[in-house]
């Protein structure tokens, strides 16, 4: 990164709320030099998809394989943006199959849970196209500088100008700051980027603006879902029972078989005739055995035979082989939960930064909904205010 460069924005994380804010910001500041720094290979964030290397020709959604907005506040902002999404071809209603499991392992399909009240929405290609499609619509003129697969770990703000650098070393001088995600502003920070101090509280020290100070105490509150993520590539003769057709198909658990099995939800994902699965977990004795386990290849084999007794009675699934292969993700980048930061706080006109993303107040908390939202509040609120 050249040292005489200064960015009017840089915008720190690639997911889809950055993507959203990034797309609307662009919109209306055509002239402006935007920097996006991601430490993935690409954009999505939570919500994107994996491209096997190790097993040619899979392309699995592992985070958020759809999304589903409630909007029960019916706020006409983020209806009109939905609306747009549909109309762009981006998006489609996802009238795939929702079950929900119970202790006797029967099928219901009316309860509802908060990953799939409202209307649920598909890619009409995967998470990661989506995210990709949202962010090209308006850098027309490629605009915007990307940084992949670079991790900013510290945080500087002198002379009203900010001074950011990566794990690797490289500087980023901007004069406005765009936090999609909450690394460098939360507790967890301190482990996973190996630091003593929250990049954020270092860069803007105590006292010194209220409302970063405010923000950084709400989130020492704000927890994460931790989440251990199973990728299965079926073999090539893997299929359903049934003569079910469509892209996806959902299975919930409820609590107590999810206690039971220490799965969360089970999504079916065809593509090019072969089925992957992705299986969500956020047990903690199954993250645990997983961060202890000695022998990889034996723990997929718990999962397998796992997977094996939830369905064997099941009408609809069939069960796996032995030989499946499994690729394992442990999230970094977890579900926020607890409280939620109040929307007022997402700007700081004194300290030059901003906020969005999922953890922000509003139903939308946590999910899809709650970042595409924030990124679109936040746009709105300083579309002319950086020059």
């Amino acid at each position: 990164m050249k040292s005489d460069v200064t960015y009017d924005l840089l915008i720190i994380g690639g997911g889809i709320s950055a993507c959203v804010f990034a797309s609307k910001y662009l919109k209306n500041n055509i002239t402006k030099k935007v920097g996006l720094i991601e430490i993935g290979r690409g954009l999505g964030g939570r919500s994107s998809t994996r491209i096997s290397k190790k097993y040619e020709g899979w392309k699995l959604n592992h985070g958020s394989p759809n999304f589903n907005i409630s909007n029960s506040k019916n706020n006409h902002l983020l209806q009109r943006y939905i609306d747009e999404l549909l109309e762009n071809k981006y998006i489609k209603i996802d009238d795939s199959e929702i079950f929900f499991l119970n202790e006797d392992f029967n099928l219901e399909t009316k309860k509802k849970s908060e990953l799939s009240s409202g209307v649920n929405y598909l890619s009409l290609d995967s998470m990661s196209e989506l995210s990709k499609k949202i962010i090209e619509s308006n850098n027309l003129k490629d605009e915007i500088d990307f940084f992949f697969e670079t991790l900013i770990v510290d945080m500087k703000f002198n002379d009203k100008r900010w001074l950011l650098t990566s794990k690797n070393g490289d500087k980023f001088k901007s004069k406005f700051v765009i936090c999609s995600t909450n690394l460098l502003l939360h507790k967890r920070s301190l482990k996973i980027l190996n630091v003593n101090q929250i990049p954020l509280r270092k860069a803007i020290p105590i006292n010194s603006d209220k409302k970063i100070d405010l923000l950084l105490n709400l989130l020492e509150e704000q927890t994460f879902i931790p989440r251990l993520t199973f990728l299965i590539y079926t073999n090539k003769n893997y299929s359903y029972k049934d003569n079910y057709s469509k892209k996806q198909r959902y299975f919930y658990l409820n609590n107590n078989l999810e206690k039971k099995y220490r799965f969360e939800r089970i999504i079916f994902q065809l593509q090019d005739n072969k089925l992957g699965i992705v299986v969500h977990s956020k047990n903690a004795e199954l993250i645990n055995s997983y961060i202890s386990a000695k022998d990889e290849e034996v723990f997929k084999q718990k999962i397998i035979k796992n997977f094996n007794k939830l369905f064997e009675e099941n009408s609809l699934v069939n069960k796996l082989t032995f030989d499946e292969k499994i690729s394992i993700m442990k999230w970094r980048a977890s579900q926020p939960s607890g409280l939620a930061v109040p929307l007022s706080l997402q700007f700081s006109r004194k300290s030059k930064i901003g906020f969005c993303g999922d953890w922000f107040e509003g139903n939308g908390f946590g999910r899809i909904e709650g970042s595409i939202l924030s990124a679109l509040i936040l746009e709105k609120k300083i579309r002319n205010l950086i020059k």
